[in-house]
């Protein structure tokens, strides 16, 4: 799934923090950076029209919204975190369709790779 068309885009890439997300013990008690990729698609043009920052997502405020759910209620799975990332996103109002990753660069593999990520897409339409 892609954005609709007919939607405008906001990305906001590379949010990082500290969690303690994982299945081993090991994770829940020494964390590791999570790095997080989220595309919000929506109507621009009332707010580039009006300058309005209501009429769009204050991208800011929902950044600090998503970095605390890096850095605070542990999971088991990045998956789980990726979902709420997508639920907080769609709680904006004017957001029609969000795609959410979230990266696990340090995740406990045996073999060399350079990231785990896993991608939640979802859409109000």
């Amino acid at each position: 799934m892609t954005c609709p068309e007919g939607l405008d885009r906001i990305e906001i890439k590379g949010i990082s923090g500290h969690g303690h997300h994982g299945l081993f013990d090991f994770e829940r008690r020494d964390g590791q950076t999570f790095i997080v990729d989220v595309d919000l698609g929506l109507d621009l043009g009332p707010a580039a029209l009006t300058g309005d920052l209501s009429r769009t997502v204050d991208y800011g405020s929902l950044s600090e919204k998503l970095h605390e759910q890096i850095v605070t209620n542990p999971v088991d799975l990045i998956e789980t975190v990726a979902l709420r990332m997508v639920d907080l996103c769609l709680e904006a109002e004017h957001v029609q369709w969000v795609k959410v990753t979230v990266h696990k660069p340090g995740a406990p593999i045996a073999v060399a790779f350079t990231d785990v990520a896993v991608t939640i897409e979802r859409s109000r339409m």
